[in-house]
């Protein structure tokens, strides 16, 4: 199971393509447990966010949608995020303040070093980068000359 231990001793898990800021083991001890989207957790046979099958929920459930429509999170469409914040799962992260705000903007808390690596690491932010491709380097700038040899008889 994909976890994080966080500072106050609490465990959160991968859902819906973010963290869950909650002791989920202990809530499994009592019983059953179910994502606010439908997902049951299993203690065995974990299979949802293992790294393997990029699948959100949603997608597991009611298919893949077609090429150039895929989906960003979980909700489609995904949530908008504030400028220059990130969405760390159970809210807005903003780097420069260093706060973890809930969707409706009030204080959660304050991004330790370590969580703030992981945020800016791991996270969806609210601007995308171009990152092109090396000038010289792509096959198709060099064309069928650079092939030559692989397909002579």
């Amino acid at each position: 199971m994909p976890e994080r231990s966080l500072r106050d001793g609490t465990t959160g898990i991968c859902n819906s393509g973010g963290p869950v800021v909650q002791n989920v083991p202990s809530l499994v001890a009592q019983g059953q447990y179910t994502f606010s989207d439908g997902l049951q957790y299993q203690e065995t046979d974990w299979d949802y966010c293992d790294g393997y099958d990029r699948r959100f929920h949603t997608e597991r459930c009611c298919g893949l949608k077609p090429a150039g429509q895929s989906q960003l999170t979980n909700e489609d469409p995904p949530r908008l995020i504030p400028d220059g914040c990130y969405d760390c799962g159970d809210g807005f992260y903003n780097p420069d303040t260093r706060v973890v705000t809930d969707y409706e903007g009030s204080f959660l808390r304050n991004a330790d070093d370590e969580e703030h690596e992981w945020i800016v690491q791991s996270c969806r932010k609210s601007w995308d980068e171009f990152v092109g491709c090396s000038p010289g380097n792509n096959s198709l700038e060099k064309g069928v000359s650079s092939h030559q040899g692989l397909f002579s008889i």
